[in-house]
């Protein structure tokens, strides 16, 4: 099977698994969960996206994120790509704020006393009621409507969550010289046909990165569809400082 016949599984089977899933990639289940001193599976999971940023990057973005296998789905009815950089900076405006709630949640609470990953599940399941789904179904509403307006990975771009967890440990990696999965150019071999950047799902210039030997982009997910497109095999993933 290729390379990205099985990115795309897997996106769909993590999809497909949401409603189990859909609390441990909570924001506000962190905040709750601080309040009272819990460290909830949300926050081990925030945690443990940060970690692996440092040596996969973006990578869960691309392979794994359920929230990325609906926005794909999505774009078989909006392929547009997104060219405004504008757009990235507003989820730093959600993100910063709620970080500060979540330690002023633990704060209140005088510090974390115990860790639950299981905090508000029933036996591990996110929908297990009426509730949950209605959570559920409001979530998945606003990844459809941001993909059908904005375009590819509209929500990816806008509003994620949980995108500058793996951006910062990418950077946090860059400056520490770590060992990490990324893309390299061969700027030499490209013909410059631009179907790297067609096909790139985050609408990233994937072409003039490779001209510039230079494939650095804190909202590159790591997918492959440009290593995989490319006909002159100009770009290719390897794990190097």
């Amino acid at each position: 099977m290729k390379r990205q016949h099985i990115r795309k599984l897997l996106l769909l089977i993590s999809f497909l698994c949401f409603p189990v899933t859909l609390f441990y990639f909570s924001p506000y289940l962190i905040i709750q969960g601080g309040a009272a001193g819990i460290f909830a599976g949300s926050a081990i999971i925030f945690l443990a996206m940060f970690l692996f940023s440092l040596v996969v990057q973006r990578a869960f973005c691309g392979w794994l994120c359920p929230a990325g296998g609906l926005q794909e789905i999505c774009s078989l009815v909006n392929d547009k790509q997104i060219k405004s950089k504008k757009i990235n900076i507003v989820k730093y405006f959600i993100w910063v704020p709620w970080l500060a709630g979540v330690v002023l949640s633990f704060v209140s609470a005088g510090g974390i006393k115990k860790a639950d990953f299981f905090f508000m599940t029933d036996h591990g399941i996110s929908c297990a009621s009426i509730p949950g789904f209605v959570i559920y179904y409001g979530i998945i509403t606003l990844i459809t409507v941001l993909a059908l307006i904005l375009g590819r990975r509209g929500m990816c771009h806008s509003v994620c969550w949980m995108a500058p967890f793996m951006i910062l440990g990418t950077k946090l990696s860059k400056l520490l010289h770590l060992p990490s999965l990324h893309l390299k150019p061969a700027a030499d071999s490209c013909i410059n046909c631009r179907q790297c950047s067609k096909k790139c799902p985050m609408s990233l210039n994937v072409a003039d990165m490779v001209l510039k030997n230079d494939m650095t982009n804190s909202e590159c997910i790591l997918c492959g569809e440009c290593v995989d497109t490319c006909p002159k095999k100009a770009i290719r993933f390897t794990v190097s400082r």
